[in-house]
């Protein structure tokens, strides 16, 4: 039996200079603007223990989906690794995709309804050329994805004037991991014809391997969970098994997910026929992993008002 495969090589590019853009460096919220302050116990819980995780050199893991950029938020995140709230970032593609375009380009976010009707829909010539080319290098030097994005970045400085908002250059910048994970045929770069799914899929693989070591060091440490509904738990529970595996003591932990889902009660038994069931955070994130020791919260929260909360209440 013959399988066909479609010829990428044929596939139409556009500059992404040409781009409205619905995210700017522009308007990216500042460290200094109001913010809706939270009056939850729940959330004072949490706030403390991340200071005490940091006060006793235990890791405070942020995992996150592509809208905590989209939120015009980097720049919380960036400081609060800077301050050493914050030891490891992990994120799926898109979160690399629009951080990478705020750094280069000033701007980030397409109107997708429109472009995917004609096919032009992430077909952005500078973003998938350079992604790719970073992403092909640093596999040959054995690098990882983000590390991999970040060095291309600090050897072309005159390519990213906004540098200083990309969050996975400051991470590296700062020795926080920043690791991403890809699932393969998800992301507009790897509709470019320059995209190599081998040198994506090695990249995230050291990633994760990264990214086990720091949730085999979770022992009285947090993971926190930022919007990413699929990616973010499936790959915590599976660096969590591992690192059990390996005898990690990663018992004595706490989590939380921060979502616009609202699970109730998120604590009680759930059946198969009950949609909530199959919201992975709820199980991968709030209930499973602490169910020998610490604590798993979920918040029903926009992220413009749990980032910066969290940032004042734990610098």
């Amino acid at each position: 039996m013959k399988y066909e495969k479609i010829d990428f090589s044929k596939i139409r590019t556009w500059s992404a200079r040409e781009r409205i853009n619905l995210v700017r460096i522009d308007n990216l919220v500042n460290l200094d603007d109001p913010v809706e302050a939270v009056d939850d116990e729940n959330f004072d819980g949490l706030c403390e223990a991340i200071k005490t995780a940091r006060a006793t050199g235990a890791p405070v893991i942020f995992s996150m989906g592509a809208h905590v950029i989209k939120n015009r938020l980097s720049r919380f995140i960036i400081e609060m690794m800077k301050n050493g709230t914050i030891t490891h970032i992990a994120g799926n593609g898109a979160v690399s995709i629009h951080d990478f375009e705020l750094a280069y380009l000033g701007g980030t976010s397409e109107d997708v309804p429109t472009a995917i009707e004609d096919g032009s829909f992430g077909m952005w010539e500078e973003t998938g050329y350079m992604m790719n080319e970073a992403i092909k290098k640093g596999v040959e030097l054995g690098m990882g994805y983000g590390e991999s994005l970040a060095v291309y970045i600090d050897q072309h400085p005159e390519l990213f004037p906004n540098r200083e908002d990309c969050v996975l250059y400051q991470a590296w910048l700062n020795n926080v991991p920043a690791t991403y994970h890809i699932a393969l045929g998800t992301d507009i770069i790897h509709q470019h014809p320059t995209c190599s799914m081998g040198a994506i899929g090695a990249a995230s693989g050291v990633d994760f391997k990264r990214y086990c070591h720091s949730v085999s060091q979770l022992e009285g440490g947090v993971f926190l969970n930022f919007g990413s509904s699929v990616i973010g738990p499936e790959v915590f529970l599976k660096a969590l098994s591992i690192s059990r595996n390996l005898g990690y003591q990663t018992f004595r932990i706490t989590t939380a997910n921060f979502d616009l889902v609202d699970l109730g009660d998120y604590k009680s038994k759930l059946t198969y026929d009950d949609v909530l069931y199959y919201y992975r955070p709820r199980k991968n994130i709030i209930n499973r992993p602490v169910s020998r020791g610490g604590k798993g919260y979920h918040f029903c929260m926009d992220h413009r008002i749990s980032i910066p909360n969290i940032y004042l209440r734990t610098k």
